[in-house]
């Protein structure tokens, strides 16, 4: 079969995160037809995580593609660039605030994010409550994808932005995310400058992060007067089963991390112990480096789906301008099998040479001299297969 034009082509994106969002924004803003189809029954179906901060040299760009930059900049919070770094006291170590116009990587909640790209799409683009199941027929297309429900549509090209563990993945590789080792824990606090003043006090603005060089936090401040605390260990990825706990055993839990963390000050250890509700388990899983597969003319992949790393502040980010490169690639080509090429001739050394940086990152995180790194938290809840 002969590579159609992407203009007549039928174009599905897997998974309505920030990267399908955007690729299928920008389609559509170039009069190319594109629909998306995500697992989720409804986009409020679940909380879609953390804050996020969109950098200039990647994020940004995909916005101003999608011609979102200003609304982006009326939602985003600038003060949330402010880091600081501080010892198992709770004393700052390092301290860094934005100037007053700094926007090189202002936070924006991930739900306002994806709220403002569903927004910006023709009604009916995104599918919901569409899990992929296979994917099935010749390589060189149509290709027919079967979702859970039993549904079945043709389509000619697959985009892969279902996360780390991506159903569409296997089309084109057969690498699987591992373990890294370190693994979060979330807790949430609301309200925090009433019912958490300490906490809202000790974190600012933006993040602050603490580690002994075994264990750490790093705490976030989201708008709408939240504030996340992410608990960095080193343990198995079942350490909570194999403890005799649950998820829901939130006294349990609670009681092992006050052994484990039972030298650093209460004034830090209040950020383990006052959360409200109970903790979210966010291991860490990431991609072989490199992770490259054969060209394929009907399927390709974008953002975790095609390079899962460690949270160290690329995710949200690589995936946007993925899909703005693609997106580009695709009304700028003759064919889609020609886009495929252009895209990944470009995305897959991108993304290699960063993982090769970040590979063993997950560490990076329990040390006490971490460097600069920045507050894209949406791995974790990517890391737990979001799509």
């Amino acid at each position: 079969m002969n590579s159609p034009e992407p203009a007549r082509a039928g174009i599905s994106i897997i998974g309505a995160g920030p990267g399908g969002l955007t690729c299928a924004r920008i389609l559509q803003q170039r009069g190319i037809a594109v629909t998306v189809y995500d697992r989720d029954p409804s986009p409020d179906a679940r909380n879609q995580g953390g804050t996020l901060d969109l950098h200039a040299d990647n994020g940004q760009i995909a916005l101003r593609e999608a011609g979102l930059l200003d609304e982006f900049f009326q939602l985003a919070r600038p003060e949330g660039q402010e880091m600081r770094q501080m010892d198992p006291t709770g004393q700052i170590t390092s301290h860094k605030v934005p100037e007053t116009d700094e926007l090189f990587k202002p936070e924006i909640d991930r739900g306002q994010l994806r709220s403002l790209l569903l927004d910006s799409l023709h009604p009916g683009t995104v599918h919901w409550g569409r899990a992929l199941d296979t994917i099935s027929g010749p390589t060189d297309g149509p290709r027919q994808l079967r979702f859970a429900d039993g549904t079945t549509i043709e389509t000619d090209l697959v985009i892969g932005a279902d996360g780390a563990f991506s159903r569409v993945r296997p089309a084109v590789s057969p690498a699987v995310p591992q373990y890294t080792g370190v693994s979060f824990l979330e807790a949430w606090f609301s309200d925090v400058d009433n019912r958490h003043p300490d906490i809202a006090e000790l974190v600012g603005w933006g993040s602050a992060h603490a580690a002994d060089g075994k264990r750490g936090l790093f705490a976030q401040r989201n708008g709408g007067d939240h504030i996340r605390v992410y608990i960095i260990q080193r343990v198995p990825v079942d350490w909570i089963s194999t403890s005799g706990l649950t998820t829901d055993d939130t006294h349990g839990i609670r009681t092992v991390l006050c052994d484990e963390y039972a030298h650093w000050s209460p004034r830090m250890r209040q950020m383990i112990t006052e959360n409200d509700g109970p903790y979210v388990d966010r291991p860490l899983f990431a991609l072989p480096v490199p992770h490259t597969w054969e060209h394929n003319p009907t399927v390709t992949l974008l953002g975790d789906a095609a390079h899962l790393m460690p949270p160290l502040g690329v995710g949200v980010n690589l995936a946007m301008l993925d899909a703005s490169e693609l997106a580009l690639a695709l009304a700028n080509a003759a064919t889609v099998d020609d886009a495929i090429r252009t895209y990944e001739k470009t995305m897959l050394p991108r993304s290699t040479e960063t993982a090769k940086v970040l590979e063993h990152g997950a560490e990076h995180l329990l040390s006490t001299d971490v460097p600069d790194f920045d507050s894209d938290s949406d791995a974790p809840p990517q890391g737990a297969g979001s799509q």
